[in-house]
């Protein structure tokens, strides 16, 4: 019995290491990418970025860490603001100037 508990206990370690080393790297806001005029696009102007940076950091970062807009696809972002922007309490503009800005305007 005791030999299990053990070998329980290895394995819960094990898996929680292996989960923790396959997350995406958290930022703090100071390392997210700062909109410039660089970045406007056909679909982004420089303040529809300069916003959705803004409500990035305040709305999404004040629940928990923030990810780099490089750390995911369009696609994924699509995915994570689908189910997240309802518990930020984003509008649906919100929504979209965020998704401006973590996908550099695409």
């Amino acid at each position: 019995m005791m030999k299990r508990l053990n070998l329980i206990g290895l394995l819960s370690i094990g898996i929680l290491l292996f989960i923790s080393s396959c997350k995406k790297e958290v930022l703090t806001t100071d390392s997210l990418y700062v909109p410039a005029a660089s970045d406007v696009t056909a679909k982004a102007t420089l303040a529809e970025l300069q916003s959705g940076h803004t409500i990035y950091m305040n709305k999404c970062g004040a629940c928990h860490g923030l990810y780099s807009p490089d750390s995911y696809s369009a696609s994924n972002w699509t995915s994570i603001l689908s189910s997240m922007a309802p518990k930020a309490g984003l509008s649906s503009a919100d929504k979209t100037l965020v998704y401006k800005y973590v996908t550099r305007g695409m």
